[in-house]
């Protein structure tokens, strides 16, 4: 939902006088439109992209790598169906004058049963016709510019049809035997049969001329499926020998070892970019962990600078600017340390300057406003104190800790001890904190608690995944509650300030200096954790610790 401004007429350009200050009840909203179709696709894109930059990148490498994989996988399938393709025409074209061989080699009269002994491989047939099949052409034609070549098709012998004979049909085999070199008539030369390297590209056994076919009919180019026919008409009998035979369809797997090639070079490519991608994105880890860790603890040690020249270069940025932070904190601190202590000498003079006043009534507020004036000097030392304190980290139980300060509460408010506690059986509960400092910072908002609402309920919660990108943090949370008055809404953020006290809403007779909240935010802030205050309902404060595991 968007928002502009009512309309106030026309705008006054010189001399006007300037427009009204904006009120909230000048506001209207303005509705927003739906997104359209691009709208709703880049949301889904938005939805669907990965959220860290590693895998991100590791993304667009591995589709990059995946498109390059595709392209040379197409040359290389072209390529290879071409060559499965050659190979398959010669081991046809072998086979088939292996079986014409073997039928012209037999006598006339045993050929048939020759043929019918003879073991052909399973996609091949062959018979003795008086004649070729009526779709069939010449082997052999005669180009435009009168050169004798053999025409290619889908079988070693193919080629376009030649010119018809005036009945429709193929040119009529010659009545004999053709002369070695002659093609009349289309038939096919005796060079065809010599061997290898003839014009026809034959890949059978040299023939001897006696057993040269007188001609060679093939089955057309746009006969369906993948069956294909050629017919030997014999030198010394006027019979064809007729084979049928299927073509085998060209594959890039029949060799086992392609497939296994090609996943074998895109995994080994995948890995290599993820490992890649991760030892470019560490420093970017790393800068992110050293980040985190100067926000829990100032005094944290510097980055390596070690690396690529650009990491370097961003471990030294980095490191300078946590050196000047700490320099700034310091001034700072040392600042106010001075400041309250130099101040301690004059409230003295001031004390016992104030006992030579006759007015009592008078002596008394003056005095008053000497120790609360003293209070806080005595506070900002401390603050000063805490902001330089060097206290290690260790193991601590949380729900031990909590019961402690509840117990010493306790005793110090006898009389509200019946309303100090926890709210339910805490869970146990082990952290990585500064014992000392986090004490402090949660006796103080136990000590609020009891002074503003006159009791205190404590809730701790169980470590759960923190919100942060590693899923190996752990967090928990716990509330600390009264059943005071509460805060207004605006307040709630502001009483972290220094020396901020809610007047209005809380008791001012209870006294304070404003600095225990400030104290306690930043005490928990170093340890990595956060600090909310909420109104409870119906009325109330809630404090909201979260402390990392």
């Amino acid at each position: 939902m968007s928002w502009r401004r009512k309309s106030n007429g026309p705008d006054l350009l010189h001399g006007a006088a300037p427009p009204p200050l904006i009120h909230p009840d000048d506001i209207m909203p303005v509705p927003e439109t739906p997104p359209g179709r691009m709208g709703r696709l880049r949301a889904l894109l938005g939805r669907l992209r990965p959220p860290s930059l590693a895998a991100r990148t590791s993304l667009l490498l591995i589709c990059g790598l995946g498109v390059i994989q595709a392209g040379g996988l197409a040359i290389h399938a072209l390529d290879r169906l071409d060559f499965d393709r050659r190979m398959l025409e010669e081991q046809y074209h072998t086979e088939v004058i292996t079986l014409y061989r073997g039928i012209v080699e037999t006598a006339m009269d045993h050929r048939d049963a020759e043929l019918a002994s003879l073991h052909m491989p399973p996609s091949f047939h062959a018979e003795l016709t008086p004649g070729p099949e009526p779709d069939m052409i010449d082997g052999l034609m005669l180009s435009q510019h009168g050169e004798r070549r053999m025409a290619r098709m889908d079988s070693p012998w193919g080629g376009a049809p030649p010119e018809q004979a005036p009945g429709g049909g193929p040119a009529p085999p010659p009545g004999g035997a053709m002369e070695e070199g002659d093609d009349r008539h289309g038939g096919a030369p005796a060079s065809r049969w010599r061997g290898h390297g003839g014009e026809g590209g034959g890949g059978g056994p040299p023939l001897p001329p006696n057993l040269r076919p007188q001609q060679v009919m093939v089955s057309p180019s746009n006969r369906e499926g993948r069956q294909r026919a050629i017919a030997f008409l014999l030198p010394d009998e006027h019979r064809w020998l007729t084979i049928h035979y299927t073509l085998r369809r060209p594959s890039i797997f029949r060799s086992p070892t392609f497939p296994i090639a090609f996943i074998l070079m895109t995994v080994t490519g995948d890995i290599l970019i993820l490992w890649g991608v991760r030892r470019l994105i560490a420093p970017v880890g790393t800068l992110a962990a050293a980040a985190e860790a100067l926000g829990r603890d100032v005094n944290a040690p510097p980055m390596a600078e070690d690396g690529p020249q650009e990491v370097a270069r961003a471990a030294m940025a980095f490191n300078t600017m946590a050196r000047r932070i700490r320099r700034f904190l310091s001034d700072r601190t040392l600042m106010l340390t001075a400041i309250g202590h130099d101040l301690r000498t004059p409230i003295t003079r001031l004390k016992l300057r104030a006992e030579f006043i006759e007015d009592e009534d008078m002596q008394h507020r003056f005095l008053a406003d000497l120790d609360e004036l003293e209070a806080m000097v005595s506070a900002t030392l401390s603050f000063g104190r805490d902001a330089e304190q060097r206290e290690p980290m260790h193991a601590l139980n949380l729900t031990i800790l909590l019961q402690t300060i509840l117990d010493e509460a306790a005793e110090t408010h006898p009389d509200l001890a019946d309303g100090i506690g926890f709210s339910a059986d805490p869970p146990d509960v082990t952290i990585h904190a500064r014992p000392v400092a986090l004490k402090r910072a949660l006796n103080n908002l136990v000590i609020n608690a009891i002074k503003y609402g006159g009791n205190v309920r404590v809730t701790l919660f169980p470590p759960e995944p923190g919100d942060r990108h590693d899923p190996d943090e752990m967090v928990t949370r716990l509330w600390i509650e009264d059943d005071g008055p509460g805060l207004p809404p605006e307040d709630l953020e502001r009483m972290f300030d220094p020396f901020v006290r809610a007047e209005d809403s809380r008791n001012r007779e209870t006294g304070g200096t404003g600095l225990g909240l400030s104290i306690s935010r930043n005490i928990i802030w170093g340890l990595g954790g956060d600090i909310r205050l909420g109104n409870c309902i119906p009325h109330g404060l809630r404090v909201t610790v979260t402390l990392v595991c």
